[in-house]
């Protein structure tokens, strides 16, 4: 160790007495050695850690996009599956012979709704056009529509404490009412109370959708927005994500789960700025 230590380092030389001197030898401990090569070994730690990391949030992202174009490819033929099935089913009636009195307007409805779905998805991933609007009678021109294709079973309630005003893209923000309700009336299994209510409060427009249905566990009041989530069977989990995007991305807004009691009461809450 003497010799060891003398190669490594010059020896100290202390003076004792007349013709005695002592010599300190002196090296580095094992814990120096292992210290000096510490922060490279913490260097190379954090590397790996941000390394994996990034590897795990792009399998991530990449799994959360192919859920999006399954899910957008899903709603499409979701969206153009009702009003298709509506124009097949009064070509059977026109051949038929029988033509009630409504049936031209309401296939001109369907023809109008196919329009609506092309305008809708043509505009997702650009800026959407938005104009100032009255909020109660966008809110029922939306309603009126999905209230003629749900159950007897449900009862639609629309309420407001007077005329307000917002910008909005009316076709986008029909699209977040109709996947708001389509899911109230999934929830309530086709019969309940679906509920509308409008006011406004510190320069915000409100608006609630409250279902009887079954309810959203509280753990679960962020995931519900995530593409892919879906509690439903059949379903692929792209509506709430999809109203989450239109009314934060494009209007500045909020939506959130308010209250959620199981089997009593649900609301989602929409926020939006007053128009000037």
């Amino acid at each position: 160790m003497k010799q060891q230590f003398a190669t490594e380092n010059e020896p100290i030389s202390i003076p004792f007495a007349e013709g005695i001197e002592y010599k300190v030898y002196y090296g580095e401990s094992s814990v120096l050695k292992q210290l000096r090569y510490y922060p490279y070994a913490v260097l190379g730690v954090v590397g790996l850690f941000i390394l994996v990391s990034y590897f795990a949030f792009s399998v991530s992202r990449r799994a959360e996009e192919n859920q999006v174009w399954v899910g957008l490819a899903k709603e499409t033929a979701h969206q153009l599956g009702t009003p298709i099935s509506s124009l097949m089913g009064w070509v059977d009636v026109i051949e038929m012979g029988e033509m009630p009195e409504n049936a031209g307007d309401e296939m001109r409805k369907d023809i109008r709704r196919l329009q609506i779905i092309t305008e809708r998805f043509s505009k997702i991933g650009s800026e959407p056009i938005l104009k100032k609007v009255e909020l109660n009678q966008t809110l029922q021109h939306a309603v009126a529509y999905m209230k003629t294709r749900s159950g007897k079973g449900v009862h639609f309630d629309i309420q407001s404490s007077g005329p307000v005003y917002v910008m909005l893209n009316l076709n986008l923000f029909d699209w977040v009412i109709e996947n708001l309700t389509k899911n109230s009336i999934d929830a309530m299994e086709g019969a309940g109370e679906l509920k509308y209510s409008i006011h406004r409060k510190s320069g915000k427009i409100i608006l609630d959708v409250s279902d009887t249905g079954k309810g959203i566990p509280r753990n679960n009041f962020k995931s519900v927005f995530k593409p892919g989530f879906t509690t439903k069977r059949r379903g692929w989990g792209l509506g709430l994500s999809l109203a989450k995007r239109i009314i934060q991305d494009y209007h500045r807004g909020q939506i959130f789960v308010k209250e959620s009691l199981p089997g009593v009461r649900t609301t989602m809450r929409v926020l939006l700025n007053e128009a000037v």
